[in-house]
């Protein structure tokens, strides 16, 4: 039995290629945005403090780097400790 009748014709055809690279498209960018989130991608979300600041407000992360370039040669002793205290000072 053949049917040839009451079909969409070439815009049927073209509206659900549309709908299916549309469907998939939805699919992958939730997939990227599922991985993204569940590895960190997401930086500064209200509602918590921000990875840079400690439970009292204070900038931890700034001293974190601080320690990292004085640990890696970048900075002295004298300048590391001349950072250090003007960032404890301005906390």
């Amino acid at each position: 039995m053949m049917w040839y009748g009451g079909g969409w014709g070439w815009g049927g055809w073209f509206l659900m290629a549309v709908v299916m690279v549309l469907f998939w498209a939805l699919i992958i960018a939730g997939v990227v945005m599922l991985v993204r989130y569940f590895s960190g991608g997401h930086r500064g979300q209200p509602g918590g403090p921000s990875p840079s600041h400690d439970a009292w407000g204070g900038s931890r992360r700034a001293e974190d780097l601080l320690a990292e370039r004085f640990a890696r040669g970048e900075i002295d002793e004298d300048e590391y400790r001349r950072r250090i205290t003007l960032l404890r000072e301005h906390r």
